[in-house]
């Protein structure tokens, strides 16, 4: 029988809920279709919207925190795997070793420490204050469905009034019915009414004490990782001091193409007398330039059609008598493929092509004999290669300034030398 009763008032109440419902629908209807005026309270309705944004900012923040936590974890683990690779490659014989070991062991400790009091002082503090807003929320709901059956009640009762035919039975009824509703609206409304406005304010503190704890653990944070910096870099002061007569060397970059100068000069030694005179034949007596068919000179042998070939006629001028005529072709000036200057840059007392001058900061060594031997303050004029084709990265073509002004000759002189040993100076 018990459990009879006891399903009978889970179905009684089953049915009241959804009778509820139902008034409720269709008191909203009523009350969206203009039929029925609407309790209204623009205070409270304000103190919603600051609810709901202060919620908004709340959840906000507690995201960026966690955010920022996992980035704390990150590092410390990045941080790890950095002073673990130091210790693996500090050599036990080395000036400072437990130093170090202790500077790596105090790091992680540092950073152990400041990931767990963000996560008391900061993200526990956040859970606590952002677990208040469900609760509210929820109450909040509740008060706005309490309306809805204070306003169905009151209507009803309204109606029973102004009725033709009044039943006072039921007016009595709708009347303590409208009493019971406006009790329990007004008693939920009124805790409300005091609870949300404190709510709000109570943000402004909150937010002061979470900042503040954030900041306050970063500084003390940074000071003590400044300490253990300061120790590591001492330290390594130490291991530079001993070992610095082994200084780094820098190197120029590998060249992978054809040594040009090597190939040149070796031709230029082999070469018969009349081949050297007709590299740079003496204008005709009467001023007119030399023309010839075609003729090339680029990074490599001068083409045999255009020498002195057994039965071979070449035209000559009116002017000229038996110098063979020789045009030779011209290539853009040219650094690292880019074309810089051409014969607008060129100067009466610069090596043709002049680009701009360099100064060597470092000695160099050459290495083959198509390169120039550098000392440190050497100026070289920098000029293109003929063929940008033979152009090395990392390496550039010049005479030394010292050179062209005894020689003016730029077969004897010149050659390649590595950019990154010289600064560049006009």
């Amino acid at each position: 029988m018990a459990e009879l009763g006891s399903k009978g008032v889970t179905a009684g109440k089953i049915a009241s809920n959804v009778q509820k419902k139902l008034t409720r629908a269709q008191e909203k209807v009523l009350q969206k279709l203009g039929k029925a005026d609407e309790t209204k309270d623009e205070q409270f309705e304000q103190c919603v919207q600051n609810f709901n944004k202060q919620l908004s900012e709340g959840t906000r923040l507690q995201k960026d925190l966690r955010t920022y936590l996992s980035s704390v974890k990150a590092m410390h683990e990045a941080s790890k795997k950095l002073t673990e690779c130091l210790q693996e490659v500090y050599e036990p014989d080395w000036p400072g070793r437990d130093d170090t070991n202790k500077i790596a062991e105090n790091n992680d400790l540092l950073w152990t420490d400041f990931h767990q009091k963000l996560v008391d002082q900061a993200l526990l503090t956040m859970d606590t204050y952002l677990g208040q807003f469900p609760d509210i929320k929820s109450r909040i709901a509740k008060r706005g469905r309490k309306l809805v059956d204070y306003d169905s009640a009151r209507h009803h009762f309204e109606a029973l009034q102004t009725a033709k035919k009044k039943d006072e039975t039921k007016i009595a009824k709708a009347e303590e019915e409208l009493v019971k509703a406006q009790k329990v609206f007004e008693e939920m409304n009124i805790d409300l009414q005091e609870e949300l406005p404190s709510l709000w304010n109570s943000r402004v503190g909150f937010y002061v004490n979470t900042f503040q704890s954030i900041a306050g653990l970063e500084e003390n944070f940074h000071k003590e990782m400044s300490k253990l910096n300061q120790n590591l870099h001492d330290v390594l002061l130490g291991l530079d001091k001993q070992y610095s007569g082994n200084a780094f060397p820098i190197k120029a970059q590998p060249r992978k193409k054809t040594k040009l100068f090597a190939r040149l000069r070796k031709k230029m030694s082999s070469d018969s007398t009349p081949a050297k005179a007709n590299k740079s034949p003496s204008p005709p007596p009467d001023g007119s330039p030399i023309t010839s068919p075609e003729t090339k000179t680029v990074n490599h042998e001068l083409e045999p059609s255009t020498l002195e070939a057994p039965g071979a006629s070449i035209p000559k001028s009116p002017s000229q008598s038996s110098l063979p005529a020789v045009v030779v072709e011209t290539f853009p000036a040219t650094v690292n493929g880019t074309v810089e200057g051409g014969a607008s840059s060129e100067r009466a007392d610069m090596p043709p092509g002049f680009l701009f001058k360099v100064q060597a900061m470092h000695d160099y060594t050459a290495t083959d004999s198509d390169e120039l031997q550098l000392k440190a303050g050497d100026v070289v004029l920098v000029i293109p290669f003929e063929n940008p084709e033979e152009q090395d990265e990392g390496w550039l073509m010049g005479v030394k300034e010292s050179d062209w002004i005894q020689h003016k000759e730029l077969d004897q002189c010149r050659g390649v030398f590595p950019e990154n040993f010289t600064e560049r100076v006009q």
